[in-house]
């Protein structure tokens, strides 16, 4: 699996499954006892752990022989995070240091690590009198945890951890949220709380905190209420009554103080300030299969971006109807509490029936959402621009600007400072934003079979399940290419008496296929309209050469075949080549190779029929998966 943070170097992560990652891929850390060995390291990164405290770590009664074992399990961990160091070579990340086994982990490379730093970061905010920066970083401490300490691995240091660092979690946990009540009511903080107190009963801060935002919120009468339960609750566990704290809170509900209640918008606030978070995402997919590795990248997104002036972006590019649009929100859905103010959307229409959307356009319509009246809303693009990044300064949200066509329609609606994230899907590569904004590829290639066939059978249901042959044709049929596999689903629900076998047996004539792969009467439910709004951005040159690979028999083509389809230069017909690829049209390969799959080959074979005989033949070639 594939390491969603940066592409360089050791990343760790302890606070939830103990996992590693060398260059963007997960290791295999080998046996229980040689994980537990790393957990302890890295609970003590940068500093010296000798072997008694090593073997304490991993044995609650040593063996005799400890100290060969433990030198064992150093040797293993030493051979996978430093695959390629020279034997005898002394080890850069895990060295002996005299005293004891040193593990060396830069910043921002552990979880653990970052959590704290981020924790100081927001007692260096409050301090400063800056709320809504302690908030921010302390809503970043709390999302490094995926889970319980190293779950799944005994260890009597490790025992001892978890109990101290679920403390330290609902520690942080209590101060983001007292912060968040602080910068003003939220609906969303009455909810989290009682599912904390739920969680906690005997935590009498959690209690606090509940009243105060059920107070926050206008409902005095339970806010009352909770206090008696919580001393109900003390009485009955324990035997005491609420502590002071807990008191005083009660005390002040009751005295209707106002320091209690929501602070009043400071002079100069906008408008946008005092609005409800935006929550502009479409409804998210139904039936979504598979793409655990692309959302595992995706929340590498949710920590904090390497540049300390940028947004961290995402930019997922794939070919038509492979599922970006699908992928990009269904996981802002799923990572929508990382995001307290707000998730923008804009479609921005780069391949579709209509016109693009001007990035003007899309300006008015996000700054509209974030609250600006429309007659404040600027005439010039370059000052929308600037009263949006204004807007978002200062707010954790996620912008998802859909169905981009080039980086000049996304660049001026990319936010001026790191609180933000941002997700782009394209068809095209969007070079320059990786380029020129530092932004993260993630390119979606077509399901693998076994997805493919998982996502047919939770759509069609039973019939698919019972008919296993049939599903694995028919995901093949459609290239794997989920659009293709949504309308072939579709059809097959349609007629709930015909057997699987019928709906294969009518796919399986190639020169029919894009027919029958539409479900009518929504132009983005058709295969090959969809596929016909990437091929009409071509330039002419590139487009001819699209038309004309397709009369290649093979599943893919070197260069110098593509120079003699389309009679070019050697050179030309590699340029052509790649603008086709970065275009998402054709698919490059380890080897130097170019593939087209079965469906945009069949779209192809048509256009060429149509525009180059009499060089073209109308028939349409076969192809690896009809023999």
């Amino acid at each position: 699996m594939s390491d969603p943070g940066p592409r360089n170097g050791l990343r760790f992560q302890v606070l939830g499954p103990l996992r590693a990652w060398r260059d963007g891929t997960e290791l295999d850390l080998g046996p229980a006892k040689q994980r537990v060995v790393l957990a302890a390291l890295l609970l003590h990164a940068n500093k010296p752990v000798n072997l008694g405290q090593l073997a304490d770590a991993v044995w609650d009664a040593a063996p005799a022989r400890a100290v060969n074992l433990l030198q064992r399990h150093v040797s293993g961990l030493r051979r996978v995070l430093e695959p390629h160091r020279v034997p005898r070579e002394p080890s850069r990340v895990l060295a002996w240091t005299g005293t004891g086994y040193l593990l060396a982990v830069p910043d921002g490379r552990l979880d653990l690590l970052t959590c704290e730093h981020q924790a100081e970061r927001a007692r260096a905010a409050r301090a400063a009198g800056d709320l809504p920066g302690a908030a921010r970083a302390l809503r970043c401490a709390v999302r490094m945890w995926r889970g319980r300490l190293c779950e799944g691995l005994t260890g009597p240091l490790l025992e001892a951890e978890r109990d101290r660092l679920a403390e330290r979690r609902l520690d942080l946990l209590e101060e983001r949220i007292e912060a968040d009540l602080a910068l003003g009511a939220d609906p969303d903080l009455v909810g989290e709380l009682r599912r904390l107190v739920g969680a906690h009963p005997l935590r009498e801060r959690l209690h606090g905190l509940l009243m105060h935002a059920l107070y926050r919120s206008g409902r005095q009468a339970e806010a009352l209420r909770t206090y008696q339960e919580a001393r109900r609750l003390l009485d009955e566990e324990l035997g005491v009554e609420p502590g002071p704290e807990l008191r005083r809170v009660h005390e002040r509900i009751l005295a209707a103080d106002a320091a209690l209640g929501p602070p009043a918008a400071p002079l100069g606030t906008t408008a946008a300030a005092a609005v409800r978070p935006a929550r502009l995402l479409p409804p998210d997919v139904t039936g979504f299969v598979g793409r655990r590795e692309q959302l595992a990248q995706l929340d590498r997104l949710l920590e904090e971006g390497e540049a300390p002036s940028a947004p961290a972006i995402c930019v997922i590019v794939g070919t038509a109807g492979v599922g970006k649009t699908a992928l990009a929100v269904h996981w802002a859905h799923r990572a929508g509490e990382a995001f307290p103010d707000g998730q923008l959307y804009a479609d921005l229409r780069g391949y579709g029936p209509q016109r693009p959307v001007t990035p003007g356009e899309a300006l008015a319509g996000l700054l509209t959402a974030l609250g600006v009246r429309r007659p404040d809303v600027p005439a010039r693009l370059e000052e929308r621009a600037a009263r949006y990044r204004g807007e978002l300064a200062g707010r954790r949200m996620l912008v998802v600007l859909d169905n981009a066509a080039t980086a000049a329609q996304v660049r001026p609606l990319l936010p001026g400072g790191p609180d933000c994230r941002v997700i782009v899907t394209s068809r095209d590569s969007l070079a320059g934003l990786v380029v020129l904004h530092g932004a993260h590829r993630l390119t979606v290639d077509r399901l693998p079979a076994d997805e493919a066939a998982a996502l047919l059978r939770d759509l069609i249901g039973e019939r698919a399940r019972a008919e296993p042959k049939a599903v694995g044709r028919l995901a093949r049929q459609c290239a794997r290419l989920p659009l293709a596999l949504r309308v072939a689903a579709e059809r097959a629900t349609a007629h709930p008496y015909h057997g699987l076998p019928v709906l294969v047996a009518e796919l399986a004539d190639l020169r029919r296929r894009l027919d029958l792969l539409d479900a009518g009467g929504d132009p983005g439910a058709a295969v090959r309209t969809v596929f016909s709004w990437s091929y009409r951005h071509l330039p002419p040159d590139t487009a001819r050469a699209f038309r004309l690979l397709a009369l290649h028999p093979g599943p893919d083509l070197e260069p110098q075949v593509a120079a003699a389809l389309t009679g070019t230069a050697p050179e030309t017909a590699r340029r052509l080549l790649e603008a086709l690829a970065r275009a998402h049209l054709l698919q490059p390969t380890a080897t130097g190779r170019y593939g087209m799959h079965d469906l945009l080959r069949a779209y192809a074979a048509e256009l060429a029929a149509a525009h180059d005989a009499p060089a073209a033949s109308p028939g349409t070639p076969a192809t690896a998966c009809d023999r």
